[in-house]
């Protein structure tokens, strides 16, 4: 039963970011969805969303694709809204721009952008 309370202990200390932002995950998803459109591959996790291009060649061997994975959290200089970021800590919009912020990491990872559908 220790193990069992120090787990649940453990976990408590990861809820606080997850109960502050209870729709990120969501976003992160509905990301990932709009991602597909420009062909490139995504990973949803728990707080991050990995997306990679696996049209294109890398920088080197340890990145042998472009990549970044993205997170969704509070903006503070923008009241406290969630909005995508990059791996850099760099605002990529605001999390309610779903389809803005598709067309930015798509573009950033050099994806083709003028596929039919993609600006609906």
């Amino acid at each position: 039963m220790a193990r069992l309370a120090k787990r649940d202990e453990e976990d408590e200390g990861e809820r606080p970011d997850d109960a502050e932002h209870p729709d990120a995950y969501g976003r992160l998803g509905a990301l990932m969805s709009r991602l597909q459109i420009y062909g490139l591959k995504t990973v949803l996790q728990r707080r991050s969303l990995i997306v990679i291009n696996p049209n294109l060649p890398g920088c080197c061997e340890g990145a042998p694709q472009p990549a970044d994975t993205i997170t969704c959290k509070p903006r503070p200089d923008d009241g406290g809204r969630l909005w995508y970021f990059t791996s850099w800590q760099e605002p990529i919009a605001e999390a309610d721009h779903v389809v803005d912020a598709a067309l930015s990491v798509a573009t950033t990872l050099g994806a083709p952008t003028d596929q039919s559908g993609a600006g609906e």
